[in-house]
């Protein structure tokens, strides 16, 4: 891995943990594709309730450190525990009961072109058999959520790419996980939408306290993150007082 995603360049965003015990853990992980090293030694933890930023450039190994953290493929060496469990080691059975307290938001939203928003956001509650009437209520809470609700008889193709984004993040919620991967999740778009993007994040962070790893190549999407907060009385994106960001994330992001 490139300078650029060691450890020095990880910024956590301290919630408030209700568990010691970390929910990702990396411990000197490394792996090689075709002779050539895309990431080395990496370590680093998130604990329960926290949001931690991976900062890298673009084709850096970003995605596929998440892929590992998500067990779809393993490390030449070192080790990846989630919820305790190490990925490493696990059958393919267990890493899909494993997969299903994740959330992910694919890079480039990885949407069923052939469904409709709401069968896309619905996609993991029917595979759980989730009965019909209690999916749509659940697509029609998370829409509301992304503010994407008069969308959800679209299809992909109807949506713009920043939609298509905040639909991924709908279909990510959805079943309340423990754990929300972001890959990349301002990629390819315009500032002013990347930054629609981060407030939605931001407000999952600040609602449900979900534990969460965002990778990115921006460092404006760090500095929103860890600026600002969702008031939930006001229902709006908020600075947070004294510049927003604690002694021990100022020696990341100075």
């Amino acid at each position: 891995m490139p300078a650029d995603i060691a450890p020095g360049n990880v910024a956590q965003l301290q919630q408030t943990p209700d568990s010691a015990d970390p929910v990702v853990v990396f411990e000197d992980v490394s792996i090689t594709f075709d002779i050539k090293p895309v990431l080395q030694n990496i370590s680093f933890t998130v604990h329960r309730g926290e949001t931690r930023i991976i900062l890298g450039p673009a084709g850096g190994g970003k995605s596929v450190l998440m892929k590992l953290a998500n067990g779809l493929i393993r490390p030449d060496s070192g080790t990846i525990r989630v919820f305790g469990e190490d990925v490493t080691r696990m059958r393919e059975t267990d890493l899909f009961k494993l997969r299903a307290r994740i959330g992910m938001v694919f890079q480039e939203s990885a949407l069923f072109d052939s469904l409709s928003v709401e069968d896309n956001v619905a996609y993991r509650l029917h595979e759980d058999r989730v009965p019909e009437e209690e999916a749509h209520k659940r697509v029609v809470e998370a829409l509301q959520f992304v503010e994407l609700e008069n969308t959800i008889a679209k299809f992909p193709s109807e949506l713009s790419g920043g939609m298509r984004r905040r639909v991924s993040i709908a279909r990510a919620i959805i079943a309340k996980p423990d754990l929300i991967l972001y890959d990349s999740p301002t990629g390819g778009l315009d500032p002013i939408t990347s930054t629609t993007i981060i407030d939605l994040v931001i407000k999952q962070r600040d609602v449900s306290h979900t534990t969460s790893l965002l990778i990115t190549h921006r460092l404006q999407d760090a500095f929103l993150l860890a600026r600002n907060r969702f008031n939930q009385q006001t229902g709006k994106i908020e600075p947070i007082p004294n510049g927003g960001i604690d002694d021990r994330l100022k020696e990341y992001l100075s």
